[in-house]
This record gives structure tokens, sequence and C-alpha cells, in this order.
């Protein structure tokens, strides 16, 4: 099913509540988008959500392969992803770049 049609799927409750996007807003669209090979319309949806795909990739291969004999993911990487998670939610809604990058 299209998520960019209305009534399909229920609206973002961070949304709802505050007005503004939050850091996976528009997630599910962009993932329909690069199903059907839209990459700049996924980009559109949610940047951040796009960069990160071959990152996550990379760490499954690493895991399934084998490569990641105890741990996957170094100490830095939470503290790293929830900053970034919060930057990237207060620069999409920011007013000056007028919406660009919200969902």
């Amino acid at each position: 099913m299209d998520p960019t049609r209305p009534g399909r799927f229920p609206a973002c409750p961070f949304r709802a509540a505050t007005g503004f996007d939050c850091p996976g807003c528009g997630s599910l669209r962009a993932l329909h988008e690069l199903t059907q090979g839209h990459l700049t319309a996924a980009a559109d949806y949610n940047l951040l959500l796009v960069a990160f795909l071959p990152c996550a990739a990379a760490a499954w291969l690493r895991a399934v392969t084998g490569r990641a004999r105890q741990r996957v993911l170094p100490k830095w990487s939470v503290p790293a992803t929830v900053i970034v998670l919060v930057v990237w939610a207060v620069i999409r809604n920011l007013p000056v770049l007028g919406g660009v990058l919200g969902a």
C-alpha cells in the first residue's frame, strides 16, 4: 500500500502532539520510495534514514558473516546515535530552512 495516501496509516503521535517532525517522521514513506527505486524521493521524506541505511547494512553483514567476534557496536555508538537523532530533530524543524528537511 502507498503510505502517501491519507487514511491508510496512523499519524505520528509526536507530530500530532507538538506540530514538529520527529527524527523518524517520513521513514515509512522513504522506505516505500526506496523499494520503488526512487532514491531522491526517499531522501526528500527522510534524509537521515537514507544516509543511515548503508551503515546499517554494513553492520548487519558484519554480524551475519561472523566478522564481529564479540561486540558489533563500539561503546560510543549509542550516545552518538542519540546525539545525531536530537540534532537531526532540531535541524529539520528550523524555520530558516523553510521546511526543506521536513517530512
